[in-house]
């Protein structure tokens, strides 16, 4: 199993991670390193546990921000292919109704046409 050297708050940390993920065990460690960081710039020094379990925090309530979001997003999304669904129920009903009566256009055109042509006609 591949391992990386991180870095947080000046402190090294080697991890295991699957392999493929080094780069992205790099890139969460190098995110969770600033904020921790910028913690330390707003609290001073707290202490390294208490400044530790303040980012986790912070980082799991961004990741709480996020999932509300997808789950807004998520529903948008279904109240967006109910009203599709319904918007192509409703085309489709037009279409019915427009062809029904484009026939009775179509049959009483045709009535006419009979009428005339036999009203033209020469008598036998």
């Amino acid at each position: 199993m591949p391992e990386v050297n991180v870095e947080i708050d000046g402190k090294k940390f080697r991890m295991a991670c699957e392999e493929g993920q080094q780069e992205h065990l790099l890139g969460l460690a190098d995110r969770f390193n600033r904020t921790v960081v910028q913690l330390k710039d707003s609290f001073g020094e707290i202490g390294d546990n208490r400044l530790l379990v303040m980012a986790g925090i912070a980082v799991l309530d961004e990741l709480a921000e996020a999932e509300n979001r997808i789950g807004s997003l998520n529903q948008d999304i279904a109240d967006l292919t109910t009203a599709g669904r319904e918007l192509t129920l409703e085309a489709e009903e037009l279409e019915q109704k427009f062809a029904r009566r484009l026939n009775d256009a179509a049959r009483k055109v045709e009535a006419i046409a009979t009428a005339i042509d036999e009203t033209g006609a020469p008598a036998a």
